[in-house]
């Protein structure tokens, strides 16, 4: 029983659905973060109230899930937010949901569902949409399909407050990198506008998204995966500009990272930061470091350490911040030689971790993609020698979850609606994006017709993706023109290496080692244009162009 509820919390197992079967009663299934504020309002206000608690648990079986190490199961009962409550059918189809519920609108859903069930029983059950339809459209790749996204951001910035649409605010680092290339000053405004109102001044950080179109209502919960994402947005905002007013936010947020995300015990990042008391923020420097630090969840998870060792290498990349290289190292080497089965990132320190039915680990298609990226990046700035991991990565995915063209989030099984088949698009395009990369690493032009394949299956409804999914159009870009390729035939870290990463183009691939140049030489490509040999910095900036023209 959870000890900040009157509610007989069970697991997420097949032993909960078993009983509500046996009893004949729905499954109340209660989708909860440790860092959502109303998550802890909900229990406190709902849940613990006698005759609620009572009635779900003479009535239900209550079933309690932490999304965080539960993704699959997020992904397919979220009910648009957290906390999200959803009722369903021993079968772990759904009945009805709902979001945040205070303890009258409780009382109403629960009379509702007890008569639905007793009237119409697993009939009123449904699967949702995104697990019941066919395929998505596939298509050609064209260059309209960066256009249209261009497009698209331009139609829904707001010229008043920055960013893109109206209510929520997100800090949608994707969308930011996408236009950075294509329409600098748009981006900019937008990057201002997130550093101006999400970045913590205090701790450094940047909090998760304001509810208002102003970025007013600023929701102060800090998320390792969102800030790993954004140093990597920054770092490369102060690439393309030389401006320290978007290395600061870059710097800020790796030092609160460094600090208060960082779990000496685990080596590697925790999980998030919960909001904390909202009358904190508003205090002086003084009084603030003398309120309580809002509570960290010391959680270890593959694909968040794997976004924010990307983000630290791009930052160390262009500025040769020590402490960025020392602690992506760090989380480097807990997600090789800790996180890493097989090719299979397990999804959680812990022994919580989702397993198959014969102890192995459960490979998730966003761990995978993320740690594939943060490989490939550590193996063009750092060490030549994660790209044996990045290759075992890329394969255990392609053996494990390609469904057809594209990749399922995970393997069809488990309990619930789990063993449904979903195809994420977010997930297949950052997977595809990272095999672009290893592509050009690893010389192997398998891993570019994969990337293409996928980027294929979801083209025939491109013109439909918000921006949330601006990647999409950035990865079409890369693969159809060719990403600039930097190949430089020296150690990483030479002056001819760290020049290359330097040039103003965040989404070349750089290549340290290379071996069919001569020694302390590089050279520049793009598709089939190459350009002479450089021996010096200044010779490889001047040749660059020659590709680019």
């Amino acid at each position: 029983m959870d000890d900040t509820t009157r509610v007989e919390w069970r697991e997420w197992e097949q032993a909960a659905f078993d009983d509500a079967d046996a009893a004949d009663v729905p499954v109340l299934l209660s989708l909860t973060a440790t860092w959502c504020d109303h998550c802890h309002e909900m229990d406190e206000e709902t849940y613990s109230e006698p005759r609620i608690a009572a009635n779900i648990n003479d009535s239900f079986i209550p079933v309690r899930v932490d999304v965080d190490r539960h993704p699959r199961v997020r992904d397919r009962y979220n009910m648009g937010g957290f906390p999200s409550t959803v009722f369903l059918a021993p079968d772990g189809k759904v009945l009805t949901g709902a979001g945040y519920l205070g303890p009258d609108g409780m009382r109403q859903v629960l009379d509702s569902v007890r008569t639905m069930w007793e009237t119409k029983g697993s009939g009123a059950a449904r699967v949702p949409r995104p697990l019941r339809e066919d395929n998505p459209p596939a298509g050609e790749l064209t260059t309209d399909i960066e256009t249209g996204m261009l497009g698209h951001l331009t139609d829904t910035y707001d010229e008043t407050a920055g960013g893109w649409g109206e209510s929520p605010k997100f800090p949608l680092p994707d969308a930011l990198e996408f236009a950075l290339k294509r329409d600098r000053e748009m981006a900019l405004r937008s990057y201002d506008a997130v550093g101006a109102n999400l970045l913590d001044e205090y701790d450094g950080g940047f909090y998760r998204f304001a509810t208002d179109r102003d970025w007013s209502g600023v929701q102060r919960e800090k998320l390792l995966d969102s800030n790993g994402a954004l140093v990597r947005a920054f770092a490369n905002a102060y690439l393309h500009t030389g401006k320290d007013e978007y290395r600061e936010p870059a710097d800020r947020t790796i030092e609160f990272l460094t600090t208060t995300l960082w779990n000496p015990d685990a080596d590697a990042f925790a999980n998030s930061q919960a909001p904390g008391d909202d009358d904190a923020h508003s205090l002086d420097a003084t009084d603030r470091a003398a309120a309580d630090e809002p509570p960290v969840d010391r959680g270890v998870f593959a694909g968040s350490n794997g976004l924010a060792i990307e983000g630290l290498l791009t930052y160390y990349a262009y500025t040769d911040d020590e402490r960025a290289r020392r602690y992506a190292e760090r989380a480097l080497a807990t997600l090789r030689e800790d996180l890493l089965q097989d090719g299979v990132a397990v999804h959680a320190l812990d022994e919580r971790a989702e397993r198959t039915a014969d102890g192995d680990p459960v490979p998730l298609l966003t761990n995978q993609a993320r740690a594939l990226a943060a490989l490939t990046t550590a193996a063009s700035t750092l060490e030549t020698d994660a790209l044996e991991d990045a290759t075992r990565v890329a394969e255990s995915t392609i053996d494990r979850l390609r469904d057809e063209d594209s990749f399922l989030d995970g393997p069809a099984e488990g309990v619930g609606l789990c063993d449904r088949p979903l195809r994420p698009l977010d997930a297949n395009v950052a997977f595809a994006d990272a095999l672009i990369d290893l592509a050009v690493l690893t010389g192997d032009d398998r891993y570019r017709e994969f990337a293409r394949a996928t980027l294929e299956t979801f083209a025939g409804a491109s013109d439909r993706f918000g921006v949330q999914i601006a990647r999409y159009a950035t990865a079409v870009s890369r693969l159809l023109e060719g990403p600039l390729v930097i190949r430089v035939a020296a150690d990483p870290g030479s002056d001819l290496h760290r020049a290359a990463l330097r040039l103003a183009d965040h989404e070349k691939v750089v290549v340290p080692d290379a071996d069919d140049l001569d020694a302390g030489t590089a050279r520049a490509e793009r598709g089939d244009r190459m350009s002479a040999p450089a021996e010096t910095p200044d010779e490889l900036s001047e040749r660059i162009q020659t590709v680019l023209d």
